[in-house]
């Protein structure tokens, strides 16, 4: 009887197997959208491997935001989104820019595209890690799909307007390589899932939600740049600005540490006088 119960508390203890499909099967279709989009751009549909790495970035955040909300996240779920992150948003993109802009530059070209691959990959695997840590929910350094989204913004916004190729220009050199560098910085990106949709929000936040989806239906592949290009700069901009307030805030600090000092080498080295009230008394005696 005894051996029954410990055989039956050992099956309760061990993990169930099996998946979640729902989470599960969004991730994967994010995965087929980035292997979409590097067919894509070998055939030199630039195009659509731009809008196939965005269709991704929804079935990204959709597979996180329905895991948490039913509360299916698993380490299985966790591993397959990272894989599925560099498939779609590190190999895609990078294919795709050195396809479409990178080429000219020779090896200068492939080797930012292959920095742009290896960043992400760092940045997911740091990203792993940090999984589960108390503290900011603010991303450290830019998400890889939000790189991803920056860089199908300029093929997007590019075809928008012009046609064919573009001629050979600096910019998407240094582009490619400053979202990189982005990656693996410690500079702090926020996020969607800083948002808790399950509590109340004020009325101008339904507000702005309609707007930007009024914005997107009117004009969808300039309000896709235009919101990439603030995401990327806001960025720097908060970061810029909390630095400068880190530094002010230890200057005042140090300061008041050497006002402090200095006033407590004075009352040590001229003590202060007696009080009249002492006097008096010591008269009186």
């Amino acid at each position: 009887m005894v051996m029954e119960l410990k055989h039956k508390r050992s099956l309760e203890k061990q993990p169930k197997k099996g998946i979640y499909l729902l989470p599960n099967t969004l991730t994967l279709c994010g995965m087929f959208c980035g292997f979409f989009a590097i067919l894509s751009a070998i055939n030199g549909n630039f195009l659509y491997a731009a809008w196939a790495i965005v269709l991704a970035n929804v079935f990204d955040g959709l597979d996180g935001w329905i895991a948490r909300l039913t509360n299916t996240t698993t380490r299985f779920g966790i591993e397959l989104d990272s894989l599925s992150d560099v498939v779609a948003f590190g190999v895609a993109p990078s294919v795709m820019m050195y396809k479409w802009a990178l080429m000219p530059f020779g090896r200068v070209g492939w080797a930012a595209a292959f920095l742009f691959v290896a960043c992400g990959a760092l940045r997911l695997a740091r990203f792993n890690i940090q999984t589960g840590t108390p503290g900011s929910k603010a991303f450290k350094g830019m998400p890889i799909p939000g790189a991803a989204t920056v860089m199908s913004s300029i093929v997007i916004f590019y075809y928008d307007y012009w046609k064919g190729l573009p001629e050979k220009n600096v910019f998407f050199l240094v582009i490619t390589i400053l979202l990189s560098l982005l990656m693996v910085s410690t500079i702090r990106y926020h996020g969607l899932k800083e948002i808790d949709f399950r509590e109340k929000k004020p009325f101008w936040f339904l507000i702005v939600f309609v707007l930007i989806l009024f914005v997107l239906f009117v004009h969808p592949s300039t309000a896709i740049f235009i919101f990439a290009m603030v995401y990327l700069v806001w960025g720097i901009i908060e970061n810029i600005h909390l630095f400068i307030k880190r530094k002010r805030a230890k200057l005042l600090e140090k300061r008041q540490l050497i006002e402090g000092s200095q006033k407590h080498e004075e009352e040590k080295h001229y003590p202060p006088e007696r009080t009249e009230g002492k006097d008096e008394s010591h008269q009186n005696i």
